[in-house]
């Protein structure tokens, strides 16, 4: 047998003695990785890993988790630095382009989305087509591939320019159509953008306006747009941005690799998005505080959750990756006492919220299992306190995500040898 080499892992077949060598590429953050592309050629068997829990898929330079740590990291920045201190299209420039942008940067980037956040009015017309009990999140997902249509013809895939344009085009329609999907499912009549509104500020128009633009009067005046609910639904879409490779991340580069249209794979990953495993977490979040009902109903409720004889499952703690307080969950716990006090908060759901944290924080049950509150059972929360339905939770999360699924075509688009997804399969049939 050959000296093995360094930087290499060694896997010995005990049926038959022979040894392998793979090389192990190094992070520049968290674990390295075995490449094992020539596993099969090499030894005739494939990996088993079920759910892709040990799998690196691709290489990317996007986001950092830590999972141990509660750490999160876009282009190397902490999340917490991102979303006290930056706007959600400063951190959808630096996304995009890998760099903060400057005050001539932002501006431009600022200026163009507000341009194209117009949609085509015959788009306009096949979401008026969808019956109103249809879920936003389906309108949205038909919608965003029917984009592909109205832009077939203007893309050319090897056009690095149509191609950052086409990703331009689409994080700025998208607010307009989740909000066009919000007011179809309501029956009332759209409102278009307003380009002397932000981003974030004018998606919350889209949303609250009455026919003509007009805003709703109440015996103070007419109800303006807070400060504060722009900054808190701003930093809900910088913490929503990017999460490294999630379901919906994964299926949007898979889908990408087939060579078929960005609007194509972007809707896919709206479509993953939608599973209550995922983006559907905060909506259930909130729909059982609502069954909780009152904060004397929490300790028999904890009860249920502790008992191992009681199917009952506290939603919003534990994450998949986290096994530390989800570090998006800490922006938000402090964003929502913010919310209590500026907008006058008491509700009765976060109330009960309030005394499931407390409890969560403090049981033994819950910390030696590592069930934290996550970024889901806060977020709920606040999004009610923004007076947004519940229908329209995972599509805010949509908005947020846009821009990191839009980031992760990019580097696919870029790499020279990326490839079409290919899983294999242990056979268990006839």
């Amino acid at each position: 047998m050959s000296t093995l080499q360094t930087n290499t892992m060694t896997l010995i077949d005990n049926r038959d003695s022979k040894v392998y060598e793979f090389k192990i590429l190094d992070a520049t953050r968290g674990p390295s990785v075995i490449d094992i592309a020539t596993l099969y050629k090499d030894t005739g068997v494939f990996t088993y890993d079920s759910g892709y829990t040990a799998t690196a898929s691709c290489k990317s330079s996007i986001t950092y988790i830590d999972g141990e740590k509660g750490e999160l990291r876009y282009r190397g920045i902490d999340i917490n630095t991102l979303a006290t201190k930056y706007t959600y299209l400063e951190v959808c420039y630096l996304l995009l382009h890998s760099v903060l942008p400057n005050k001539k940067e932002l501006l431009d980037f600022d200026l163009e989305l507000r341009h194209r956040s117009f949609i085509e009015e015959d788009l306009k017309r096949l979401i008026n087509a969808f019956p109103d009990s249809a879920h936003p999140m389906s309108i949205l997902s038909s919608s965003v591939a029917a984009l592909a249509s109205f832009h077939y013809e203007h893309l050319d895939m090897n056009n690095e320019k149509e191609y950052a344009e086409m990703a331009h085009r689409i994080i700025a329609k998208i607010p307009t159509l989740a909000a066009f999907a919000y007011r179809k499912s309501l029956g009332i009549p759209f409102i278009y953008p307003d380009i002397d509104r932000s981003f974030t500020e004018n998606f919350l128009y889209m949303l609250r306006a009455y026919p003509g633009g007009k805003m709703k009067r109440t015996a103070d005046g007419i109800e303006e747009i807070k400060a504060i609910e722009i900054k808190a639904l701003d930093t809900i879409f910088t913490l929503h941005a990017d999460h490294e490779q999630n379901a919906s991340t994964t299926v949007v580069r898979n889908v990408a690799s087939t060579g078929a249209h960005p609007f194509v794979a972007i809707s896919s990953g709206i479509s993953a998005l939608w599973g209550r495993a995922h983006g559907g977490a905060n909506e259930s979040v909130i729909m059982q505080l609502e069954m909780i009902g009152s904060v004397d109903n929490v300790d028999k409720y904890i009860a249920k959750a502790k008992d191992p004889n009681d199917d009952f499952r506290l939603m919003g703690f534990g994450h998949r990756v986290y096994k530390n307080f989800d570090p998006r969950a800490k922006v938000l716990k402090d964003l929502q006492d913010q919310l209590k006090e500026e907008l006058h908060l008491d509700s009765n759901l976060m109330e009960i919220a309030s005394k499931i944290e407390s409890i969560a924080l403090s049981d033994e049950y819950f910390i030696s299992r590592n069930l934290y509150p996550n970024i889901d059972f806060y977020s709920g929360v606040i999004l009610t306190a923004l007076k947004i339905d519940r229908p329209m939770f995972t599509a805010i999360f949509v908005i947020g995500r846009c821009v990191g699924w839009v980031a992760h075509l990019l580097e696919f688009k870029a790499d020279a040898k990326s490839k079409i997804a290919r899983p294999r399969q242990l056979y268990t049939g006839k």
